[in-house]
């Protein structure tokens, strides 16, 4: 069968190396893909912020399945507009994309379910800031609603900085464009867990757990970015915390969803903190995360598209699905002076040393190939990941492929995996 696969980023790529290893799939066509992805799959042009211009090439394509990457294409409703031609198509519909697609929707949808979150106020216009801001004790969490890349939420340790931070959401002097409205949030403290879980509009099956790094810094210091790294291991959640949030989290939004007519079928990502009160939500996503899916699938050791399909076709409760033990990291590198301006065009040095690391498989992000050379094209420019026995040993190898890789102005994380580590430490002293 052949499958095609919308997007350009690192998790596309490791969706078509995932998709690419089933015995089903003779053929993975990335749309547009990148660099890396054309040495995997064939790369085809097309513009995602236009559904005439997706349809038309799923059209001439007539591929078995799509599977639409990013939150762009959903939220402008790919989902259905090939739906209704008839196509098989991975991915929430419009409506059911505006949990993650508006965060005023979110909030209202989970203080609608009594699904736990933290407490919220939205404010629709510049003139109800102040007054909202001096209902919440900094640190005070503000937040664009809308799709801003990871980049619309602001943590403010004043009443001062949150409102002025909300006044830029409005005018569009932070982001570049000015937000419709404005979620301020109470501060949540604990650590976060990405929980994904696929749903086929009733049943919810859930991946293994992710712990993403979003800081720049070392730390956890600086700016919000898309994701610096990522680690998987069973240890994040026993099956007893795995249960709860199925039961009180997932199952209650697919089935909210369901009740308010819109059913979700896709990658449901819950966004947790790990609070002294309990697992609470921070966001959703709609769609599989970066860099969470390349430290998630190489830990997949059942096929994907045989779950993708089940997905579709409401047989997600009868398609269980294999999990290596042990863990996996993922490393990402990423351009010089990244998430503000950096160069592009730069050439990459020592990939194919890097990929002779045992258990590494490297995820291009921004790269871009030119007469044979790989070169850089985005800000996060590559994943490296590797899967182990142990989270120690997937780091070692993670970052002993990154030693292998150069360009200039490289930059990535020392430090992923930190807090996992730290606490493995402190339980055996």
């Amino acid at each position: 069968m052949k499958v095609l696969i919308f997007g350009a980023g690192g998790r596309e790529d490791a969706l078509a190396w995932s998709v690419g290893r089933s015995g089903r799939v003779t053929e993975v066509v990335c749309a547009p893909g990148n660099g890396g992805m054309a040495q995997r799959a064939r790369c085809a042009p097309v513009d995602l912020k236009s559904i005439e211009a997706m349809v038309r090439l799923v059209e001439a394509e007539r591929p078995e399945l799509t599977i639409v990457g990013p939150e762009l294409p959903l939220s402008l409703g790919v989902v259905d507009a090939l739906a209704a031609r008839g196509f098989r198509v991975f991915g929430p519909t419009r409506a059911a994309a505006m949990l993650e697609t508006s965060k005023g929707f979110a909030k209202q949808f989970l203080e609608r379910h009594h699904i736990p979150t933290a407490n919220y106020a939205v404010c629709s216009s510049p003139a109800e800031i102040e007054k909202t801001v001096e209902l919440f004790h900094p640190p005070v969490v503000v937040k664009a609603d809308g799709l801003f890349a990871g980049k619309g939420v602001l943590i403010c340790h004043s009443r001062q900085t949150a409102a002025e931070a909300a006044h830029g959401l409005f005018s569009g002097a932070l982001l570049g464009e000015s937000a419709g409205q404005v979620v301020i949030e109470e501060f949540l403290e604990g650590d976060e867990i990405s929980f994904l879980c696929l749903s086929d509009g009733k049943h919810v099956t859930p991946l293994v757990p992710a712990q993403d790094h979003k800081r720049i810094g070392e730390g956890d210091t600086g700016p919000n970015t898309g994701g610096m790294g990522v680690y998987s291991t069973d240890a994040l959640l026993d099956p007893a915390m795995t249960e709860w949030i199925l039961r009180h989290i997932a199952e209650p939004t697919v089935a909210g969803m369901a009740a308010e007519g819109a059913p979700f079928t896709g990658v449901l990502y819950c966004g947790l903190m790990m609070t002294a009160r309990g697992p609470m939500v921070l966001e959703f996503n709609t769609r599989f995360g970066d860099p969470e899916t390349q430290a998630i699938l190489v830990r997949l050791e059942s096929d994907l598209v045989d779950a993708l399909e089940a997905s579709i076709d409401g047989r997600l409760a009868e398609t269980p699905l294999r999990w290596a033990a042990g863990a996996s990291a993922c490393v990402v590198t990423s351009s010089g002076g990244y998430p503000g301006s950096y160069k592009t065009g730069l050439p990459i040095a020592g990939l194919a040393d890097a990929a002779k690391v045992p258990g590494v498989e490297i995820f291009h992000a921004g790269t871009s190939l030119k007469d044979g050379q790989m070169l850089t094209a985005g800000g996060r420019v590559l994943g490296v990941t590797a899967a182990a026995a142990s989270l120690e040993e997937a780091l070692a190898r993670a970052y002993q492929a990154v030693a292998e890789i150069a360009y200039e102005g490289m930059y990535y994380r020392r430090d992923i995996g930190h807090r996992a580590l730290g606490k493995a430490k402190s339980h055996s002293s």
